[in-house]
């Protein structure tokens, strides 16, 4: 391996500490001096104690003046972390002023040495076939560009695009899954490999099985943290010694180290899902953009909607528009119906109601002909209850969380799980309840009564059964909560939208782009012809693109009202959590250097903020253009490395955070 005899290894610690993120050099002994090789586990001395590490170069010079300590142990001669992945973990941690070893925790599943013994004696699988270039015809031939992007992955070139695919329908648009093995093709014609990240096991499941029937006898490796340590890491050497050129994973295999990359795709990048909740609470768009970037390879951001952020990149003209022709994209959708002040009041007293009667008739038209939909944003039975006296919303009196209420009246706090007898209401001494809002339970229940020869299922993940993943073509009413919605044999023969304002008029940054996205979840899932029809009074804005289904236009509409605010991703933004004065001094300095600077703000009470709450504890908001989000980065590395060094309280640092407040 190239520098495997040079004398000093440079040592990445396994270590979280800011100030810690930086090589230390250490001599390799002549034992080792072919296996400590780059990209290696290793074990060294550091403090008084052993520390894991990595082998992040080879080098025949050292500055340390003194001896230098040798390394203790090499735990495995394979090199996890090749070239190409090092460079990826750098990048990552200066885009979001975070510590490598975070990067790294992210990208390396966790080793299991029977697996890797037996992965690495096993004989290597027969050859890959060899593909020709795909015909765009019936898959990418109907999307303005399909075609060029097909040549250019087959040329060995990069082409990146926002994608914004239409449903499936015969005769007009293929499946959007069809359309990734088609341009997973494109690329393996190259001689190139391919990754698609998802943000569910069961989506990436479902993807590979695709990609298997499509592409017969290619190795498609499937990367999941939820399929246990030696299934996740056998497929990770699967990859890493290029014995699978098609990886399908969840946000994590967003850094497979696949061997000249040709194509990475992420699927519906606007669902949380695919952003990491631990440091450095890095997105997989993200880190696919760099890698884009940094292997010269392929990239598609993709979705039935489209996010604010990907709009960014399409204006910035880093990536370009990939979309269907508005005639096309007509055909392709079905009929929405967002009833309007007149059409509910000619309903009558029913207008006002939940369900109001033209929902009612238009379910009970397509219960005749097979199963219909019923989309409600909340699981439970009463997710939210308040004082049956004053209205005032019932909280836990342990941790002041919300109450809810399960079916037979028992009512537990949503936070902390306590169940709560006797409750009394601290505003008026009222000791009643009343439901505020409507869980998919409690929906599911009174369409039960409404219907009560039609079989009702409930599909989410509070209920005892989970989540549903399919159903039959027999009339039916389904009953889910976003995402949880089960694919029906034919479509579904309606779709039935309730309480539209309670996600799409949240106080919260992309509700409405977030609203747009469930929804259309749940449209595409209609068969050709079918209603659906959205109530619940949404925000006219969201409705309005959700009726023209003009997804490019609201993520263009939301993007230059962000621009005008000052908010991600029109401008670059760090979030800081901790002390109030360590916050106060974060920002100070962010001031100094030219950035704009928000707060400090103190939480309301307990649990009501994004952060994780606490006496003492502030939030602060640092924003600056994006052309200066680099800048902002260093400057935040650098004061979160001096902070360490001192010891100081820790301050909890975001970049381009999703939720603000």
């Amino acid at each position: 391996m190239p520098g495997s005899g040079l004398p000093v290894a440079r040592v990445l610690l396994d270590s979280p500490v800011p100030h810690l993120d930086r090589t230390f050099d250490y001599s390799v002994p002549d034992t080792m001096t072919e296996e400590a090789a780059p990209g290696t586990r290793v074990v060294v001395r550091f403090g008084g104690k052993e520390m894991r590490g990595w082998v992040w170069e080879r080098a025949d010079t050292t500055t340390h003046l003194g001896r230098l300590a040798p390394l203790r142990r090499v735990i495995s001669d394979l090199s996890v972390l090749p070239a190409a992945s090092r460079r990826l973990v750098e990048a990552v941690a200066a885009r979001s002023a975070g510590v490598r070893s975070d990067v790294v925790r992210l990208a390396l599943p966790s080793r299991h040495a029977a697996t890797e013994r037996l992965e690495r004696t096993s004989s290597p699988p027969e050859e890959s076939p060899a593909w020709a270039v795909p015909s765009a015809e019936g898959t990418w031939g109907v999307y303005d560009g399909g075609a060029q992007l097909l040549a250019d992955l087959a040329a060995g070139g990069f082409p990146r695009a926002g994608w914004c695919a239409l449903p499936r329908r015969e005769g007009v648009s293929a499946a959007w899954q069809r359309c990734v093995a088609v341009a997973a093709q494109a690329s393996l014609a190259s001689g190139r490999g391919v990754l698609v990240v998802l943000p569910t096991t069961g989506q990436a499941e479902a993807v590979a099985d695709v990609l298997r029937r499509e592409l017969p006898g290619e190795r498609v490796a499937l990367l999941s943290a939820e399929h246990g340590a030696s299934r996740r890491y056998r497929a990770f050497l699967q990859v890493l010694l290029g014995r699978a050129r098609v990886v399908v994973g969840t946000r994590s295999a967003a850094f497979a180290p696949v061997a000249d990359l040709g194509l990475a795709v992420v699927w519906d990048d606007g669902d949380s899902r695919l952003e990491e909740r631990h440091a450095p609470y890095v997105h997989a768009r993200t880190v696919l953009a760099l890698r884009s970037s940094l292997e010269g390879a392929g990239l598609l951001l993709a979705g039935y909607s489209r996010s604010a952020q990907t709009q960014a990149l399409v204006e910035r003209g880093w990536c370009t528009e990939l979309s269907a022709p508005r005639e096309v994209a007509r055909r392709a959708t079905a009929r929405i119906e967002v009833p309007g002040a007149p059409e509910l009041e000619a309903e009558g007293a029913s207008g006002t109601a939940r369900v109001p009667s033209l929902a009612h008739r238009a379910l009970v038209s397509a219960l005749t002909e097979g199963p219909v939909l019923v989309q409600v944003p909340r699981g439970g039975y009463a997710p939210v209850v308040a004082c049956l006296q004053c209205r005032e919303v019932a909280r836990c009196p342990h941790c002041s969380g919300p109450l809810a209420m399960s079916r037979g009246g028992r009512t537990t706090c949503r936070w902390c799980a306590r169940p709560v007898g006797q409750w009394q209401c601290p505003q008026c001494g009222g000791t009643r309840l009343r439901m505020v809002t409507v869980g998919s339970s409690r929906t599911g229940e009174e369409l039960g009564r409404a219907f009560p020869h039609v079989p009702v299922l409930v599909s989410g993940a509070r209920e005892d059964h989970g989540v549903v993943s399919t159903v039959g073509p027999r009339p039916r009413i389904i009953v889910a909560t976003p995402g949880a919605e089960p694919v029906a044999d034919g479509g579904y023969r309606a779709v039935l939208i309730l309480d539209g304002a309670v996600i799409s008029s949240r106080p919260e940054l992309g509700s409405a782009q977030e609203a747009l996205r469930l929804w259309t979840g749940a449209a595409v899932l209609a068969a050709p012809g079918a209603r659906v029809i959205l109530l619940g009074r949404p925000a006219p804005a969201v409705a309005q693109a959700f009726l023209r289904w003009d997804h490019v236009g609201f993520a263009r509409r939301e993007l230059r009202e962000r621009d005008e605010l000052h908010l991600p991703p029109a401008w670059r933004a760090a979030r800081l959590d901790g002390h109030e004065w360590s916050v106060e001094g974060f920002l100070a300095q962010a001031q100094e250097q030219g950035f704009e600077t928000l707060g400090p703000v103190l939480p309301g009470p307990v649990g009501e903020t994004a952060g994780d709450g606490g006496v003492g504890e502030a939030r602060g908001l640092i924003r600056c253009p994006a052309s200066r989000g680099s800048e902002l980065a260093a400057m935040l590395r650098h004061h979160l490395r001096e902070r360490s060094v001192r010891r100081e309280d820790p301050v909890r640092v975001e970049l381009d955070p999703t939720s603000l407040w």
